[in-house]
C-alpha cells in the first residue's frame, strides 16, 4: 500500500513470485496485490475506512481455505485488524483446521531468512556473520527483522534509512537501539529523524550518502533500484564483500553487473527472499531450525545450478537455470499425465 504501488509494479512482484516458488518446490499459487493508497498523509479513520472498502472487494478472492493476505509496506498489525475486522462481517468463516483467517505470526520470517542466505554465502568463504558491520537500507518490518536476526549471529548492524534519511551508529545498533527505532516507525508517518533525540551518538544524513560508510555487508531492504553502479563502486571501494537484497529489485541492472565485475558477493532478492514461501508453506508449524534447513537447501540447489551451468558462484545465473530446469520438468510432466489419460 502506498502511492509507488501501479499496475507494473503488481505484474513484476506476481512475475518475480512465480520464480520464487520455483526454487522453492512449494505447491504456492503467486499472487500479489495491492493498492496505490498512501496511508502514511492519512488520518487514522481514512485507513481504517480504506481498509474495510478494499477487503469488501478483496474477500471475493482469499479466505482461510484460499490465500492468506500478509503484511507488507505500509500494511502492519493495526492495518490487518481492520481487514479481519472487515471479513469477519462478510464471512463468519474464519478458520481452517483450527487455525484462525490472518493469524499467522510469520511476518519476520522473511527478513530472518535474508539473514540466513547471507551466512550461507559467508560459510563458503570459510567466514560468519560474527563481527560484521552491516549496513541496512530501509526500516520497515524486514529491514529490522534483518537487523534483529544480524545481533543473533554477532554482526553489527550500523545503519537504518527512510524517506527523510539515515541514521548511523559508528559502534553499531544494539537491542535496546533497534526497540526505540521500531517503537518509532510503529507510529504512522513517523521519521526516522526522532531518533536522534534519543541517542547521543548517533548521525542523521552523515556522511553525505549511506554508501561512503564502511561496511563488510550490505542488506538493502527499501526502495526498488535503490543500490546503482555509483553505489556499488561506493561499497566496493570501501571493502564491502557482498550484497544481499532484502527487498525486491534493490539493484539496478547496471549495479548487478559491476558487483560482479568487481568480485562482490551478490544475493539476488528471487533468491533471498524465499523465505516468505517457506513461512506459507509451514505456517504455524515453522521453527527457526527448520528455515534454517529450508535456506540451505535451496542455497545449496541454487549454487550446484550455477556451477552446473558454469557460472560458478553466481546465484543470479543459477536461481534463472533451476528456475527454467523446473518449469520445463513441470511442462514435460503435465504433458506426460495428460498422454497417460489418453492412454
Amino acid at each position: 500500500m502506498g502511492s509507488h504501488v501501479d499496475g507494473g509494479l503488481i505484474k513484476a512482484l506476481g512475475f518475480d513470485n512465480v520464480f520464487s516458488n520455483g526454487l522453492t518446490g512449494y505447491d504456492l499459487g503467486s499472487s500479489v496485490g495491492g493498492s496505490d493508497f498512501n496511508p502514511f498523509d492519512k488520518s487514522e479513520g481514512e485507513v481504517q475506512r480504506f481498509c474495510q472498502s478494499y477487503m469488501t472487494e478483496l474477500s471475493k478472492y482469499v479466505g482461510p481455505d484460499v490465500d492468506h493476505p500478509t503484511m507488507g509496506m505500509g500494511v502492519a498489525e493495526k492495518e490487518m485488524g481492520y481487514l479481519y475486522g472487515q471479513y469477519k462481517r462478510i464471512d463468519s468463516k474464519c478458520t481452517s483446521a483450527g487455525v484462525p483467517f490472518m493469524s499467522r505470526k510469520d511476518s519476520k520470517v522473511p527478513g530472518h531468512a535474508v539473514v540466513l542466505f547471507a551466512k550461507e554465502m559467508l560459510k563458503d568463504k570459510n567466514q560468519s556473520l560474527m563481527g560484521k558491520r552491516c549496513l541496512i537500507l530501509g526500516s520497515g518490518k524486514s529491514a529490522r527483522a534483518v537487523a534483529e536476526k544480524l545481533l543473533e549471529y554477532g554482526a553489527i548492524p550500523l545503519t537504518f534509512s527512510d524517506e527523510s534519511g539515515f541514521v548511523y551508529e559508528p559502534s553499531g545498533i544494539d537491542e535496546s537501539k533497534l526497540r526505540t527505532i521500531s517503537k518509532i516507525k510503529t507510529e504512522r508517518g513517523s521519521m526516522l529523524g526522532r531518533y536522534v533525540i534519543s541517542s547521543t551518538t548517533a548521525k542523521f544524513n552523515e556522511p553525505e550518502s549511506i554508501f561512503d560508510i564502511p561496511c563488510d555487508l550490505c542488506f538493502p531492504c527499501g526502495a526498488v533500484k535503490s543500490v546503482d553502479d555509483d553505489a556499488v563502486t561506493k561499497l566496493a571501494d570501501n571493502g564491502c564483500m557482498g550484497v544481499i537484497e532484502g527487498g525486491h529489485k534493490n539493484v539496478t541492472i547496471e549495479g548487478r553487473q559491476t558487483l560482479k565485475s568487481r568480485g562482490v558477493m551478490y544475493g539476488p532478492h528471487i533468491v533471498t527472499l524465499t523465505g516468505a514461501n517457506i513461512g506459507h508453506a509451514h505456517g504455524h508449524n515453522l521453527s527457526d531450525e527448520t528455515l534454517e534447513e529450508e535456506v540451505r537447501r535451496i542455497y545449496n540447489d541454487v549454487k550446484s545450478t550455477a556451477t552446473e551451468f558454469n557460472a560458478r558462484g553466481d546465484l543470479f545465473a543459477g536461481k534463472s537455470a533451476l528456475v527454467l530446469f523446473y518449469h520445463v520438468h513441470e511442462v514435460f510432466s503435465i504433458k506426460a499425465r495428460r498422454l497417460d489419460c489418453l492412454i
